[in-house]
């Protein structure tokens, strides 16, 4: 099995949907994930998704929606919203080819500061044609390839967000002691253990650092 993540943006913009304009442009919503997504046998989708800000802002724009048949929300700081609709036909399309195909989405969806959304699919390359055949159609969106690769089950979602040079390099750090508090050892000693000059280790974790911490912020 191989895994394919990418980034999927709207050409015009906007949104996937009209009603992920409202909430898009909603200055009081910050959208951060989507946790599940599921096209149901009467083509509605129902969507489980995380946020954080306003709940009243966001139940004023489910309310208003014309799409939204039904929806909840629990939480307080970060909340989880679940959510049926009826979807575009790009976007029904979309989800039933991942049913037929066997496409597995590995989530949660991640919105990123743009409000796009990084996906990852997990499945085989002819799997991956049939979604690139299916993008290649359409006008309405685009979508970047981020990373391709073969998925390993017992594989952290981290040991994919960072290269294996850097988590080498942070693994000895936090052995050392580097993380801890007081400091336990310096870039100089984390360096020797593994061979590299301290500015080399320095770099590795400001490149782990910014991905991990952006990946949790989102």
């Amino acid at each position: 099995m191989r895994y394919l993540t990418v980034e999927i943006k709207p050409s015009n913009g906007g949104a996937f949907h009209p009603l992920g304009d409202k909430l898009t442009e909603a200055p009081g919503i910050d959208r951060r994930a989507i946790h599940h997504v599921e096209l149901l046998a009467d083509g509605t989708v129902v969507l489980l998704a995380e946020a954080s800000g306003s709940q009243a802002q966001y139940e004023q724009i489910m309310d208003e929606s014309p799409h939204v048949i039904e929806y909840l929300v629990a939480g307080d700081d970060r909340w989880m919203a679940v959510s049926q609709f009826d979807p575009t036909d790009e976007v029904r399309k979309a989800l039933a080819l991942q049913q037929e195909s066997f496409l597995v989405v590995d989530t949660p969806i991640r919105f990123t500061s743009e409000d796009h959304l990084k996906i990852t699919y997990l499945g085989t390359d002819d799997t991956f044609r049939k979604l690139f055949d299916y993008a290649d159609e359409l006008d309405s969106m685009a979508v970047d390839i981020l990373e391709m690769g073969e998925y390993k089950a017992d594989e952290s979602s981290l040991s994919r967000l960072i290269t294996t040079r850097q988590e080498e390099v942070l693994e000895a750090a936090v052995e050392l002691g580097y993380y801890t508090e007081p400091r336990q050892a310096s870039l100089e000693e984390v360096g020797d253990a593994i061979g590299i000059s301290p500015g080399t280790v320095g770099e590795h974790l400001r490149k782990v650092e910014e991905r991990v911490f952006s990946e949790i912020v989102r």
